[in-house]
Formats: structure tokens, sequence, C-alpha cells
């Protein structure tokens, strides 16, 4: 089951971004915490592609949610890296895990 769902947006390569497109299936990383790094499977709604410069809806699930616990909250934007480099962003709209909200 998914973790969050976001508003998810790819830079353009001239934004430093990808070369080519996405697909549902896509396993970056996601900086999460200013110090953790941690891999999410994209799926996205009503689409298997994704151009780069887009912005579509969909849904993330991390691996090992329990590591980070209480991390993230709705409006909370993260970076989506290929290792070190940001390829785009991620601002979170729903967050289905209870184990990573922020507890206010």
């Amino acid at each position: 089951m998914a973790d969050i769902e976001a508003k998810i947006t790819f830079l353009i390569t001239e934004e430093g971004g990808r070369t080519t497109p996405v697909f549902s299936g896509y396993r970056p990383a996601h900086l999460l915490n200013n110090d953790y790094l941690t891999t999410g499977i994209h799926q996205y709604y009503n689409r298997e592609k994704v151009e780069l410069g887009e912005t579509v809806l969909g849904t993330i699930t991390f691996i090992t949610p329990e590591a980070y616990p209480e991390c993230l909250w709705v409006g909370k934007r993260i970076s989506i890296q290929e290792a070190s480099h940001i390829v785009g962003y991620a601002e979170i709209t729903k967050i289905f895990n209870e184990t990573l909200l922020k507890k206010m």
C-alpha cells in the first residue's frame, strides 16, 4: 500500500533534470529529512508515462518507513533524486501511513 499521495513535478533537462521521461514504477531516492535519503516507488494516476516539466498526481511507497517515523506532513515538499542529483520534487497532498505523520 502507498505511504503518501503527492503532486510530483519533474525538472526539464535544462533545469538539471533527467534527459528521458519517467514511467509508473520509477524508483528514485527521496530526501525525507535533511540527512535521510530513501527509495520510493512511484505510481501515477491515470497514466504510465510522465514527460519532463509535467506535474502529475500519484502515490509513493517508501522502503522501511518505520526507520524514519514522524517526518512528513501535508504540504511538505521533498526532493526526488538520482543519487545526489535532484530531478524533481513531490509536494505531499495526503499521508496514508500514520507512522510517517509528524505530530504537531
